[in-house]
């Protein structure tokens, strides 16, 4: 599941960030197809805010992809909408979902099999993530160092997160339900006392936030496919 009903607010311009051009086609477009190209994927489904006026085009039609309408306030009820959508549409409760970010379309097939191989024998799930690489400092209100945070133990969070949607549409709703909608669905399960799995990610990974970012993914996704820029 890939939601994409975010309005991508620290990225000005023309459009949402999922649906801006990278090589002549929407980032979007770039995330569903690394997704779609991991055979153990039943179904993608990009979860879009009601009356989106870009994602159709922005998608190439594909039997396994599913629009689907129900995109939230926040990402927690995009995903919750997603997830409903699925079990409407007959998945079981205790079926695997796979979330992703629409701006990380630098994934690849075999990062999303390295997280399916780790996840599938675990009972919780998992995300993943990096360990912090940098040193971490933590800010005064004045802007300024107020004291160093120990890197040990720190990971930085990534998509996918794999759960089971059962487990998982529990723990959103109870965070919805008293208005503390969280940021990832690793800090949801979390809520609910689970300790999901951490899977070492990659570093070009990285989700679409500012302009540098889009520069940065165009050249990565060139690279790729042997083309220039």
């Amino acid at each position: 599941m890939i939601p994409s009903a975010g309005s991508g607010s620290r990225l000005p311009g023309d459009a949402p960030k999922q649906y801006r051009r990278l090589l002549g086609e929407s980032v979007v477009q770039h995330t569903v197809r690394a997704i779609l190209q991991t055979p153990r994927i039943a179904s993608v489904s990009v979860v879009v805010q009601e009356g989106d006026v870009w994602a159709a085009d922005a998608l190439q039609p594909d039997p396994r992809l599913h629009l689907v309408p129900r995109g939230g306030a926040t990402r927690a009820h995009s995903v919750l909408g997603g997830l409903e959508a699925l079990l409407d549409a007959g998945a079981a409760h205790d079926d695997w979902a796979l979330v992703h970010d629409a701006a990380r379309c630098c994934i690849t097939p075999e990062l999303i099999d390295r997280l399916i191989d780790a996840c599938l024998p675990d009972d919780v799930g998992g995300l993943l993530a990096l360990p912090l690489p940098d040193t971490l400092k933590a800010a005064d209100p004045a802007g300024r160092v107020a004291h160093t945070e120990p890197r040990e133990g720190r990971w930085l969070a990534q998509t996918p997160q794999m759960f089971r949607i059962g487990a998982l549409r529990e723990a959103l709703r109870a965070a919805i339900i008293v208005n503390a909608p969280p940021t990832d669905e690793a800090g949801a399960m979390e809520r609910q006392g689970a300790y999901p799995l951490l899977v070492t990610g990659a570093s070009w990974n990285f989700k679409i936030t500012y302009s540098p970012d889009l520069e940065l993914a165009q050249a990565l996704l060139a690279a790729r496919a042997g083309v220039s820029t």
